[in-house]
């Protein structure tokens, strides 16, 4: 289970990441697009927060239920229509700190047969806690390179 501590662990701290990533970046870059084809900054935290309680609601149905189904939701459709340029940063990112909280009692409760149970996701099929876990984990530094090469851009302008 040592794997698993560091990995939850590694979740608690995703929120302290994404803080920590956006300090002393104006407002007025939030929403700027200084690479073509890719979202804003603001459209990233957003988007890290939508898939936050995404990923909250299938590790728990893998917890109590047997074999649920979880479906696909496509970022490229949801990002552009769930009004992103209207919501406030802050409360994204208290979002995500506060899902994570709540999270947080319930994987540390969980055994080493909970982490092995299994969810299907429409799309990839098979999936367990802990890839469930891992990937959400995951997700934050994955999406945080994007806004560090988003900042270097603006800073060129």
């Amino acid at each position: 289970m040592n794997q698993i501590s560091s990995l939850i662990e590694d979740y608690s701290r995703g929120p302290q990441l994404v803080r920590s990533a956006l300090e002393g970046i104006a407002e007025t870059h939030l929403d700027q697009l200084p690479i073509e084809g890719t979202w804003s900054i603001r459209q990233v935290v957003c988007h890290l927060a939508d898939s936050d309680i995404v990923y909250v609601d299938r590790m728990k149905r893998v917890i109590a239920e047997d074999n649920p189904t979880f479906f696909d939701a496509d970022p490229d459709l949801l990002v552009p229509g769930l009004f992103c340029e209207r919501r406030r940063l802050d409360v994204e990112l208290d979002l995500i700190e506060s899902v994570r909280a709540h999270m947080l009692p319930i994987l540390l409760s969980c055994n080493e047969t909970h982490f092995g149970r299994n969810g299907i996701h429409s799309t990839d099929g098979p999936m367990s806690l802990e890839t469930l876990l891992q990937r959400v984990t995951l997700h934050v530094p994955h999406h945080l390179a994007f806004v560090e090469k988003k900042v270097a851009a603006l800073a060129r302008q």
